[in-house]
Order: structure tokens, then C-alpha cells, then sequence
């Protein structure tokens, strides 16, 4: 049995082995410590494999960053072995192969470190997770969850890494504090991208280093909410800004891996936020948000086809669909929806939708969708009439 675990930390602005730190740090030493871990906003690359570099911390880098600013100090650490088994603690913190742990949507889809909480005892352990996140394969949320011994053994059937960690002396109010690197480091990270020979590789490693990027930026902006309110309204524009470009090159990725051209203004857009970064975080205030404008007219018959096939992929009704102001307020909407939407739409009218239109700013309406596809239907030979049927059955 899974629940929800009692805890006042905001998981959806970690990332997976930051999360369970954060955790901690609020059970210790109260709410809200664990915004303290946005004091510090990093671009710091580092080379990685397939040459290309990564801005991924390490886990030694989360547990310098807890013991300086969250008061989460390591008591004990080592690597476990294949077969070797884990005792519940309190404080005991594991990272491990996310693949084997039953609780995660990762579990036998996708090989990658993934740190919880090994509580209880012996006899009936328990996993606490903070983890908050959407994937290809459905919705993580915190939680707690009991095991059996024999459940836990196949959670980590391989090496583990497992620290006993205890609470530090208070930390001390945090300060902001920038470590950018700018100019020829941000140009040679995105060069490493663009230029990468093998593209669909380029734009996988590419979807986790934006979700980290965009992430490590919204903590730091929630960090920044409370010391300087005037800047607030440039802040969120700019992490918006930063999901969207993630949101964007995960699409890209599933383009070029089908075989399909990539967009082409995503290595500019991340040199543009990357370079953006100091002005926008260093800065007191920044400019209004300007205000959002409306989407274009969408031809009746084609709207209507479009939000039968969004309500067949999101398990809901066309009514609600063309109610909605904005898809993503709809229940089951993430990218990862975002992107059977369009490969359903393209397979069904016989079109492919031009890559660069394909950002979030026009997935998340109706009209935007529309727009593209109408776009595309009107690039191709076949009349564009005979195309817009609404399948039977459609509006489930």
C-alpha cells in the first residue's frame, strides 16, 4: 500500500536525488527549509560521455550543497553489493537504479540513479519518496510505501549507495549566490548539441539537461520569491520560458527519433536563456510580462476534429475539451500527451506539421494546434476536406 507522505516540501522543484534531501531538511529543522537549496543557481558543465557535457550534479554535490545550506549532515557512507541487504533507518538514505524500484514509473523502462528513504524496520520496511514528476510512463508522486524484505531485495538487486544522514547544526539564513559560467562555456555547451553527429542522441541527453536546467530555476527563482517581490514577475516569465524550451526539445527528440526533421531555432533558444540567466537572477526587477495574445481563428470542422482526438488521448469528452481555455488544465495533460496528440492528428489527416511550430506556446490550445495543422493540411496535395472526419466513438 502506497500514501502520500506527511511532509511540507514542495518535490515538484527537485530533482530526483535532490528531492529526498529536501525532505529531511524540513522534518528537521521545520517548513521551508528546504527552499535554502535554491540559494544557488549553477551553470557549470562538465564533460560527459558521447562528448557531450552536462550540467547533472552529482550525488557528492547534493550532499555538500544539504550539509551547507539545509543542515543535513552524512554520518556513514558506502556501496552496497549485488545481493547485499539494506537496513531500515531513520535518515537512511538510498540512491540507486530507479529501473528496479516498483514504486516509479522508471521501473523496467529506464536504467537511472533515483535516491528514497529506507525507514521502518527489518521485518517491515518502508520507502518514503518525495519525487514529483511526469514521464513517458505515467506520473510519479511523493509517497510513502511499505515493503516486505523480500519486495525490498528486488527493489535493489544490484549496488547501491547507502548513507545514514542526521540532522547538522541549524543552517544559517542563506544568500543568494550565482555560478555561471557565461560567454565561451554557454556557447561551446550548445555547440556540443547542435553539432553532435548523431541527433536523436544529441536531443535525448539534451530533454534531461533542460528539465534540469528549468527546474534548478524555478527552486531558485521560489528562493528569490520572499527577498526581492519587484523581480517576481520577470523571474516566473523567465522559468516559464525555460519549460517551455524543455517541453519543446522533448518533442524534438520524438521527431528526430521517428525520422523527422528537428526544430530549428532550439540551440538559439537555449543560448538565449542561458545567457539571460545572470541578467534575469542578478537583477532587482525586470521588465512587465507582456500580455499573452489571443490565438487565430481555427476552421469549425477542424477544431472539432482536433478536440475529438485530444479527448480520445486524455480519456475525456470533446465537450470539455472545447470548453477548456488552455489543454494543460485538462486532467492526464503533460508533453508526453502533447506528443501522441500530434502524432495521432498527423497520422490520421496523412500530414506532418512543420517542426519549428511544434513549441509549447501553440501545443497547449486548441487554436494553436489547430493553426499548425491547418498549416500542414494546406502544404499538402490532397484536398483538405476530405480529411477532417471525426472517428466514431471519438469523444470517450
Amino acid at each position: 500500500m502506497s500514501s502520500a507522505p506527511p511532509t511540507t516540501t514542495e518535490c515538484a522543484l527537485f530533482d530526483c536525488v535532490q528531492v529526498n534531501l529536501a525532505v529531511l531538511a524540513d522534518r528537521w529543522h521545520g517548513p521551508d527549509t528546504h527552499r535554502a537549496l535554491g540559494a544557488v543557481l549553477r551553470f557549470t558543465p562538465k564533460p560527459d560521455a558521447d562528448g557531450l557535457p552536462t550540467v547533472e550534479p552529482t550525488v557528492a554535490d547534493h550532499l555538500a550543497d544539504a550539509e551547507r545550506l539545509i543542515g543535513v549532515r552524512v554520518v556513514a557512507e558506502r556501496r552496497t553489493g549485488p545481493g547485499e541487504p539494506l537496513r531500515p533507518a531513520p535518515g537512511h538514505y538510498v540512491v540507486s537504479d530507479a529501473y528496479h524500484l516498483p514504486w516509479l514509473p522508471y521501473a523496467g523502462h529506464r536504467h537511472m540513479e533515483h535516491s528514497f528513504l529506507l525507514e521502518g524496520d527489518a521485518h517491515a520496511p518502508v520507502v518514503l519518496d518525495g519525487y514529483h514528476n511526469e514521464t513517458p510512463w505515467g506520473s510519479a508522486r511523493p509517497l510513502t510505501r511499505s515493503l516486505t524484505a523480500g519486495e525490498l531485495a528486488a527493489a535493489v538487486p544490484g549496488a547501491a549507495t547507502s548513507i545514514l544522514l542526521a540532522p547538522s547544526d541549524p543552517p544559517r539564513a542563506a544568500v543568494p549566490e550565482l555560478d555561471l559560467s557565461g560567454g565561451a562555456a554557454v556557447d561551446a555547451y550548445v555547440a556540443a548539441y547542435a553539432e553532435h553527429p548523431d541527433r536523436a542522441v544529441a536531443f535525448d541527453r539534451l530533454t534531461l539537461q533542460t528539465w534540469l536546467l528549468a527546474r534548478s530555476r524555478k527552486l531558485h527563482a521560489r528562493f528569490l520569491a520572499d527577498r526581492d517581490p519587484a523581480g517576481e514577475a520577470a523571474r516566473d516569465a523567465h522559468v516559464r520560458a525555460w519549460e517551455a524550451l524543455a517541453e519543446s526539445v522533448y518533442i524534438g527528440y520524438r521527431r528526430v527519433a521517428r525520422g523527422r526533421p528537428e526544430p530549428t531555432g532550439t540551440f538559439d533558444r537555449l543560448a538565449a536563456q542561458l545567457h539571460a540567466d545572470h541578467a534575469v537572477f542578478g537583477a532587482t526587477a525586470g521588465p512587465p510580462v507582456p500580455a499573452a495574445t489571443a490565438p487565430p481563428e481555427v476552421p469549425a470542422a477542424l477544431r472539432e476534429k482536433i478536440a475529438h482526438t485530444v479527448a480520445e488521448v486524455l480519456g475525456t469528452d470533446a465537450a470539455t475539451v472545447l470548453r477548456a481555455a488552455s489543454l494543460a488544465d485538462l486532467a492526464r495533460f503533460t508533453s508526453f500527451r502533447v506528443v501522441e496528440i500530434i502524432e495521432r492528428l498527423e497520422q490520421d489527416l496523412s500530414v506532418e506539421c512543420a517542426a519549428d511550430d511544434l513549441v509549447p506556446e501553440n501545443l497547449h490550445h486548441l487554436d494553436g494546434i489547430g493553426r499548425i495543422v491547418h498549416t500542414a493540411l494546406r502544404a499538402a496535395p490532397e484536398p483538405v476536406p476530405a480529411r477532417i472526419a471525426v472517428r466514431p466513438g471519438g469523444n470517450r
